[in-house]
């Protein structure tokens, strides 16, 4: 039987869950592709941008959880 193992990131002797190290690298990402969503109109596509957003960004984040 195979098992994933999870390697927790270690700050200051403190481990944080992977799940923590997702978050951090779906912020950095959605903070590269605010501008670029901004270039496209991606705010004008939708009645509510924000909750757009956020959905991508979990869309994403689920999508990097996944793969890694």
């Amino acid at each position: 039987m195979m098992a994933h193992t999870f390697s927790e990131l270690v700050v200051g002797g403190v481990l944080l869950a992977p799940f923590v190290t997702y978050l951090v690298v779906m912020l950095v990402v959605i903070i590269v592709l605010r501008p670029l969503l901004h270039v496209i109109g991606f705010a004008n596509m939708f009645s509510h941008a924000p909750l757009a957003e956020l959905s991508l960004y979990v869309t994403v984040l689920g999508l990097l959880m996944l793969l890694f």
